[in-house]
């Protein structure tokens, strides 16, 4: 397991060093190498110096490098996806998943590689040729977030490589294990010493503060809560650094009575419990309509009621354990707040351990005032709310500054595009919830974010268009 810096090249050790621990448990499974600042100076320095030749690097050679690295990542699966179990408490079955989700951001990017072009514009003066091309920014700062922390390093590696940029990644202090070990991957695939570098941080805000100022790094891009987003444009506004923010969301579903029911049910339940409920796209607030509200409540309930919660290692779990014992404070505040103004507890499990899990949750009569509404749960808890139509199920949906995704089901082609088109959301799903995938583009409007990760969209964050003006 590897535990240190990758700086240049080479792992390096540090006299400062944090514990990473099991959710499950609590307890200790490794001691991670904190970054200092003498370290951070050595990845900047080494970050220039290896651009200067990427930037440069065959696309041919790029395609084959993040081919090779994908074709790593599969064939490490089993011991990829035990890490993720072991740090993130995510169920092995989704962690398998996850591997395999990681693996194909950098498929995808290995064929943009290829496909970074610029265009032949027509002149309007004769004896002028004008053409437009796209250069690498530069160094790339990246921070990564523990609730995919594989599929969010390959999705920022990938699209930032095929570009011609190098990469610092900081990922997350709670799951920087399985980023060390796809770093190693890395390694073994052949990328350059100082274009892939991993400087795991204790204290995330000295990175952040570091890259949102420091000239050296062109652009930053972050995966994480809209708090500390905004805390990260407002730092690097003063030099215009280009930065892209994937944050927060609310995902509302919106139920119509025409809508398949069972199959709505269903999804809604593998979209709001994945990786329990810790997803920023995961389904926050369910809108159904009065018409088949008693059905539907009926059928989510029994669907709820059949998961089973446990250690991610356990091959009957479906749920896990919370990040953190302060997730399960905090939902169990919102969710007294709630039941005690108003909302009616349906459904609630059993936990192994009350510190650490939080029980699957359902809420009926819900309102908008309330916490479990208005903010992003980030847990196992599903609410209820009733609509009466079209217009009505479109202003609930809407509530708030920001929107990553929203989900709409009903059998209606013309009402799912006009309530799609109505939403505030960066993705809406159409009688679907797994709507993520390599080819999207990713991302929110408002406060959930600014730019785009994955599809062809992906790499237009990491390059510079330039414009050339050629007289014959």
């Amino acid at each position: 397991m590897q535990t240190q810096l990758l700086i240049n090249g080479q792992w390096q050790s540090s006299p400062q060093s944090f514990v990473v621990s099991n959710p499950a448990t609590g307890e200790p499974i490794a001691t991670v190498s904190d970054a200092m600042d003498l370290h951070l100076e050595q990845a900047l320095v080494a970050a220039q110096h290896a651009f200067g030749l990427w930037r440069h690097e065959l696309a041919a050679n790029k395609e084959k490098l993040l081919l090779k690295f994908a074709n790593l990542v599969m064939s490490h699966q089993d011991r990829l996806a035990q890490l993720i179990c072991q740090e993130s408490g995510k169920p092995l079955t989704e962690a398998v998943a996850e591997v395999q989700y990681a693996a194909s951001f950098l498929q995808w990017f290995a064929g943009e590689a290829r496909r970074i072009d610029g265009d032949l514009q027509a002149s309007n003066s004769a004896g002028r040729q004008l053409l437009n091309r796209k250069k690498p920014l530069g160094v790339v700062a990246a921070i990564t977030p523990w609730n995919f922390p594989a599929a969010m390093v390959t999705r920022k590696l990938g699209a930032a490589l095929a570009a011609g940029c190098v990469v610092i990644l900081k990922p997350s202090e709670l799951t920087p294990l399985t980023a060390l070990a796809l770093a190693e991957l890395a390694q073994q695939a052949g990328f350059p010493a100082g274009v892939v570098q991993v400087v795991p941080l204790k204290d995330a805000k000295r990175f952040g503060d570091l890259v949102t100022t420091d000239p050296r790094v062109q652009k930053i891009t972050f995966t994480g809560s809209t708090q500390i987003g905004l805390k990260l444009h407002q730092q690097a506004a003063p030099s215009l650094k280009r930065i892209s923010l994937e944050l927060g969301g609310n995902a509302p579903a919106i139920v119509f009575n025409d809508a398949d029911i069972p199959q709505a049910a269903a999804a809604i339940v593998a979209a709001k419990f994945r990786n329990s409920g810790q997803t920023c796209v995961c389904i926050n607030r369910i809108l159904v309509q009065a018409g088949c509200y008693e059905n539907f409540s009926a059928q989510l309930r029994q669907a709820i009621s059949q998961l089973q919660v446990g250690p991610g290692q356990c091959a009957t779990s479906q749920v896990g354990p919370l990040i953190r014992p302060s997730d399960v404070t905090r939902l169990t505040e919102w969710v007294d707040q709630a039941v005690n103004a108003g909302a009616k507890l349906v459904y609630q499990s059993s936990v192994p351990d009350p510190l650490r899990y939080y029980p699957v949750t359902l809420l009926e009569q819900v309102t908008a005032d309330m916490q479990v509404c208005q903010r992003e749960l980030f847990g196992p808890v599903a609410t209820l709310q009733v609509f009466v139509d079209e217009a009505d199920a479109i202003a609930k949906a809407n509530t708030g500054q920001g929107g990553l995704a929203a989900y709409v089901f009903s059998k209606d082609p013309a009402l799912c595009y006009r309530v799609a088109d109505a939403l505030d959301a960066g993705m809406v799903g159409i009688n679907d919830t797994a709507i993520s995938d390599a080819s999207i583009p990713f991302g929110g409007v408002g406060l959930s974010g600014i730019g785009r990760e994955g599809s062809r969209y992906g790499v237009d964050d990491y390059v510079e268009l330039q414009h050339l003006c050629w007289r014959w």
